[in-house]
């Protein structure tokens, strides 16, 4: 990913997170967010987001289920800077479900946008397809270090 394009993508996130604010949706801190097959909701993400996802999170463990993200430990985040717009926008506080979806909508066509800008092509995938299919993941990264 050029320079360039990682600015206008790193753009939209902080775009999304002032949206957010904004709105201030009840958190629970449950960690549902994070266990998909629990609570019924598929986590996806661009290319691009996967790309920066990839280059900032801690290692993982291979293969990837669809049950829920490999980085929620002891409850916690651990890919939060790195982590795509799904966990930007996804909160269970009935009240935002509305405006999260809006959010959702106006992101994920800011990232086509910048796709079709810059000739990128689009991917948008679940999170556990990503991780199963990367090349590298961070935990072959980290043990080859």
């Amino acid at each position: 990913m050029t320079h360039e394009l990682r600015e206008r993508v790193l753009r939209v996130y902080a775009t999304v997170d002032a949206a957010v604010a904004a709105a201030r949706p009840r958190c629970d801190a449950s960690g549902r967010c994070c266990r998909f097959t629990e609570y019924g909701h598929t986590l996806f993400l661009s290319h691009f987001e996967a790309e920066l996802l990839l280059e900032a999170a801690p290692p993982y463990d291979t293969p990837v289920s669809r049950d829920g993200c490999p980085f929620q430990i002891g409850g916690l985040c651990t890919a939060r800077d790195a982590r795509p717009l799904g966990c930007r926008i996804y909160f269970c506080d009935p009240a935002y479900q509305e405006t999260g979806n809006r959010i959702t909508e106006d992101a994920v066509a800011a990232l086509k946008h910048i796709a079709d800008a810059h000739d990128a092509g689009w991917s948008y995938a679940p999170l556990h397809v990503v991780l199963n299919a990367a090349e590298r993941p961070a935990a072959a990264a980290a043990a080859s270090m």
